[in-house]
């Protein structure tokens, strides 16, 4: 490693990786938020999990926890069948999340949409919710779903597509 070269410094563990600003917000406990969160603080994300069912005993109900501005924040649904979906979604939006994604089959319309045009919210903010989410690597589990999910987010942190394409910038 070199004093002048700060990519060796992060790559061992001198140095803290950039990024340390993006908030990663894993909404509704599940195995993929478990992932998400525990890979996402490795990562350099600041890390916060919502679960509005306070019988789940997750302490944090609402986007409170990240002081109400998500700007810097990028909002993964780990569960697209809980009936408190449309309301997560809208209040996301509304409060300006940078990046907001929800998991789910690509071969099926996501239940977000239906839960979002009952709740008045515009098409073009529907629009907005990506899914599905991360890169393509034909995820099963719920590591192989944070992990696709993670390297979408990093590639998208970093300036990157993702995949296996190197292009020069």
């Amino acid at each position: 490693m070199t004093e002048s070269d700060p990519n060796c410094g992060v790559a061992h563990g001198a140095l803290p990786p950039e990024g340390t600003g993006r908030v990663l917000v894993a909404v509704f406990a599940s195995p993929v938020a478990e992932v998400l969160l525990r890979w996402g603080a490795e990562l350099g994300f600041r890390t916060v999990l919502l679960d509005p069912d306070p019988e789940r005993g997750v302490a944090v109900t609402g986007f409170a926890a990240v002081d109400g501005e998500l700007a810097d924040a990028d909002v993964v649904v780990t569960d697209h069948h809980r009936p408190e979906l449309g309301g997560v979604l809208r209040d996301a939006l509304a409060l300006g999340a940078r990046w907001v994604g929800v998991m789910g089959n690509p071969r099926h319309e996501g239940p977000h949409v239906a839960a979002l045009t009952a709740l008045g919210v515009p098409a073009e903010e529907i629009a907005r919710v990506q899914r599905p989410i991360g890169l393509d690597i034909g995820s099963r589990t719920p590591a192989e779903i944070a992990l696709s999910t993670l390297a979408g987010l990093l590639a998208d942190r970093n300036g990157r597509s993702g995949g296996f394409s190197h292009r020069p910038r």
